[in-house]
């Protein structure tokens, strides 16, 4: 008699697929604009690059909290889409910055805006449900910083 498919259980898939559905509605939003190929992970760095300047992909993932490996990917995607070009680094010739091009002017400004409306909405959505998702994500960094998910992982593993 063969096990169960462990992959059939998944807890977090509906929120997964939840955050993927609200990403590809933001994502619509600039398409309606007339903003093709525009992807919602484009908005942070392309906001803090308007309003900090030029950066290098170290610093950008810093200010975004996300990996150098990730930004590297996220700008590799909006030089492609023509929004952020590399530049010199006045402070030194060898090193290479993140810019903006003329065309992430538009962008940036409904980004700021579309975050702005993101977040009001995430607020009422908050108001009409019986626990607020950011209370939720609070409470579970805090048993995970009491205990971490590796450690919980690994009790589980031990006891198969």
């Amino acid at each position: 008699m063969s096990t169960p498919d462990p992959t059939e259980s998944n807890r977090w898939r509906p929120l997964w697929l939840l955050l993927r559905g609200i990403d590809a509605e933001i994502e619509q939003i600039y398409l309606d604009a007339g903003f093709t190929g525009f992807r919602s992970r484009f908005t942070m760095p392309l906001v803090r690059l308007s309003r900090r300047g030029s950066m290098s992909i170290k610093a950008l993932a810093t200010e975004c909290e996300v990996t150098h490996s990730a930004m590297s990917q996220t700008v590799t995607a909006m030089r492609q889409a023509g929004l952020v070009e590399s530049v010199a680094d006045p402070s030194d010739g060898r090193a290479r910055l993140v810019a903006l091009t003329d065309r992430a002017a538009g962008i940036v400004e409904l980004g700021e805006a579309e975050w702005a409306a993101t977040e009001a909405t995430l607020e009422e959505l908050e108001a009409e449900t019986p626990y607020a998702m950011s209370q939720v994500v609070r409470d579970l960094e805090a048993a995970l910083a009491r205990r971490s998910f590796t450690e919980r992982v690994r009790s589980h593993l031990e006891g198969s």
